[in-house]
């Protein structure tokens, strides 16, 4: 009768999903096909790149702390999102989602992008802050599009190497770097 099925029970959702809120996967999305991308994501989980996405996103953070790393103009800068917080994310801010805590989960609600409307993918210089590679795409999933996208970035150093400064980007370790100069 309904095209996504009846009330989804989400506590049990959430315990009949937990394998797949974990590392390497991280995610999972309940409905397949809806105008809605509604995802859980779960903890620990750093991730490299900064997503522009031309559409705002919805973050509840249920469980556990996280927080989201931002460029604004040329600034590096942190958004604290801690258990209960909800926080509505403007288009086109360009944001890195870091989740360090083990078992801590988020909702995360996105639009489906129209045909045509791009996402944007950027890494950023770890000593300059510097735009070092951007890659945009058509999101249609982002549990398929988006590993080969960064898998590309990691796997060739000359896509990682500041036109600013020629330092190069350390790709997948960039947490640890990152962490080891603070």
């Amino acid at each position: 009768m309904f095209k996504y099925g009846p009330p989804l029970n989400f506590q049990r959702w959430l315990k009949d999903n937990d394998h797949l809120l974990k590392p390497p996967v991280g995610n999972q999305q309940i409905w397949e096909d809806a105008d809605f991308i509604v995802t859980v994501v779960g903890g620990p989980n750093y991730r490299t790149d900064f997503h522009d996405d031309p559409l705002e996103e919805f973050f509840y953070q249920f469980k556990g702390n996280a927080y989201l790393n931002i460029m604004n103009d040329g600034v590096r800068e942190r958004i604290d999102l801690r258990e209960g917080d909800m926080f509505l994310l403007p288009p086109h801010v360009r944001h890195s989602p870091q989740r360090p805590e083990a078992d801590s989960r988020c909702l995360v609600i996105e639009r489906q992008r129209p045909e045509k409307l791009l996402d944007g993918f950027e890494w950023y210089c770890l000593e300059c802050d510097h735009l070092v590679h951007r890659v945009e795409v058509q999101l249609k999933s982002i549990v398929k599009d988006l590993p080969p996208l960064f898998e590309r970035f990691y796997q060739n150093p000359d896509l990682r190497v500041c036109p600013n400064c020629n330092a190069v980007h350390p790709g997948r370790d960039a947490h640890a770097t990152a962490k080891n100069q603070a």
